[in-house]
């Protein structure tokens, strides 16, 4: 087995975990016992399986890591790598009538289909996720229009010069250091704790913009 293929499946693995949870919440037995909260901020401290995190709104959270606790990477993409054919992973919100990307994931091949559909997500209050394979893409003024298909539907969504675009790289638990950014999908149990399987981030200066 070469390095490569290992690699791709170790990322396969983390943000399987990390980033299918985006579609959480169908069980209502489930959202009974617990709830889906996304933590964006960046480390305070990482004590044995015990992350606190500074979240952007201020407060210190912390999350309980599982004992096997993944650990992937954001680095940054361009908008060439935005391509037809492509699965990615974009947030928009609606602007002078149509979807403006807030950033752009684009998956390794290895993750085609991670958390594929459209639905509303928390970047900002009216954000969208969507989830898709890029279809055509049109130059506009405004930057391109992309076309993102996902089973039952698809989006137009633009890309302006400043839409931060990243994709994953590899990453361990030795990277995760006080000031690190970081995004994490934490289940809120009954108790008011939280709890992760994966963390997501940031490296060279690039955070995690989802």
């Amino acid at each position: 087995m070469t390095f490569s293929t290992i690699m791709s499946r170790s990322f396969a693995c983390a943000m399987a975990v990390a980033l299918t949870t985006m579609a959480v919440g169908s069980s209502i037995a489930f959202a009974q016992a617990t709830q889906t909260v996304r933590v964006r901020g960046s480390v305070v401290s990482l004590e044995g399986s015990m992350l606190t995190v500074k979240t952007r709104q201020g407060a210190d959270v912390t999350i309980k890591l599982a004992d096997n606790f993944r650990v992937a990477s954001v680095v940054k993409a361009s908008a060439a790598d935005v391509k037809p054919g492509v699965f990615i992973g974009t947030a928009s919100v609606t602007k002078e009538g149509g979807s403006r990307a807030l950033e752009v994931l684009v998956f390794p091949e290895a993750l085609r289909g991670t958390g594929e559909g459209d639905y509303a997500w928390d970047l900002t209050p009216d954000s969208m996720m969507t989830n898709g394979t890029v279809g055509s893409s049109v130059e506009s003024v405004a930057g391109p229009v992309i076309t993102v298909a996902y089973k039952g539907g698809e989006r137009k969504i633009t890309i302006g010069p400043d839409t931060p675009i990243v994709t994953l790289g590899p990453a361990d638990k030795s990277d995760i250091k006080p000031g690190t950014p970081v995004f994490t999908t934490t289940q809120k149990q009954a108790d008011g704790t939280y709890t992760a399987a994966a963390v997501t981030l940031g490296k060279n200066g690039v955070a995690p913009p989802m």
